[in-house]
């Protein structure tokens, strides 16, 4: 079954944040800096009318990248349930689509080490040695260009 993706409010990814990239933490670990920019975009992927993953894009340039127009990929989470379902797929190609028509040249984020399979499949590359995020894990940088 195909998702429906659309544009959500940032308080609506916290109920696929939280289990997923936060579980056992405060609810309030699942607010992001940035999160109520304007230029901020919140996606939400829907199967029968039900939240089932979320991705935020942040307007924040890479300093390896710094004379790029680039957007931060934050916060991808599908429900255990829905996993390898294509889900995250879809919500990474209709950001892509999103950033495009904005006239983004690059996309990055930092992937956990679990999702380094899944964004090398998407064309993304990695940049640089793993770093440790405090509270959360080994992180990996990965960028895609655009045009």
């Amino acid at each position: 079954m195909q998702p429906i993706i659309k544009e959500i409010l940032a308080e609506e990814t916290h109920r696929v944040r939280h289990p997923i990239l936060r579980q056992g933490r405060p609810i309030e670990d699942c607010i992001f800096t940035g999160d109520q920019e304007a230029t901020t975009v919140h996606l939400g992927a829907y199967l029968d009318d039900n939240l089932v993953g979320v991705l935020s894009a942040y307007k924040k340039n890479h300093p390896a990248f710094n004379n790029l127009k680039s957007y931060q990929i934050r916060g991808v989470a599908v429900l255990t349930d829905f996993h390898r379902k294509g889900i995250g797929n879809e919500l990474m190609d209709d950001i892509e689509k999103r950033m495009m028509e904005r006239k983004i040249d690059l996309i990055w984020l930092n992937a956990r080490i679990a999702a380094l399979d899944f964004y090398t499949s998407l064309a993304y590359h990695q940049k640089g040695e793993a770093f440790e995020i405090d509270d959360i894990g080994t992180h990996y940088c990965f960028y895609k260009l655009l045009k």
